[in-house]
């Protein structure tokens, strides 16, 4: 049995460099255009530009099929996305069950965002996915579960959904 638990990845503030510009463009304000430099010594020239030349970003890692679908799912059930947002991305069987849901809206703001703190994953077969996540509405945490497979096309597919549809009852 493989199963991951995976952590929701920290977005980067900024896609840009420190300085603010991209890699490939230089400020013309303070590069002089032609003539002379003020400094006669090139070895101080070639030093602040060392310096002032901004780090490349490392490339971030495309986000894993199943964090896609989770953030997808939690937004179509708060009701912040309608369902044909996600249409072409369920199966025909899940879709009847995500429809029945959606009406539901489970996942239902009440001035709160859903935000998924935990996306876990256990894979049966290379092509399939079983996922469960916790999501928080406020202060409940609440489980979400769905299943994606690869399909023939090579496109990940949501093929069932489930998650808590009423209010648990206080005895």
């Amino acid at each position: 049995m493989r199963k991951v638990m995976t952590r929701p990845r920290p977005r980067p503030t900024t896609t840009r460099p420190p300085g603010g510009r991209p890699p490939t463009r230089k400020d013309s304000r303070t590069t002089p255009r032609s003539g002379p430099t003020p400094t006669s010594a090139t070895s101080t020239t070639s030093t602040t530009a060392a310096t002032t030349t901004p780090r490349p970003i490392p490339a971030q890692p495309p986000p894993h099929p199943t964090e896609i679908f989770a953030e997808r799912l939690v937004l179509v059930l708060s009701g912040q996305r309608p369902m044909h947002w996600v249409a072409r991305h369920i199966a025909n069987t899940a879709f009847d069950e995500l429809a029945r849901l959606a009406e539901l809206r489970p996942l239902r703001t009440d001035g709160h965002r859903p935000t998924i703190h935990r996306i876990g994953h256990y894979q049966p077969h290379p092509e399939t996915y079983e996922v469960f996540a916790r999501i928080a509405t406020g202060p409940r945490l609440r489980a979400l579960a769905f299943r994606l497979t690869l399909g023939a096309d090579r496109k990940w597919r949501c093929t069932a959904v489930e998650t808590e549809t009423s209010a648990p009852s206080r005895t």
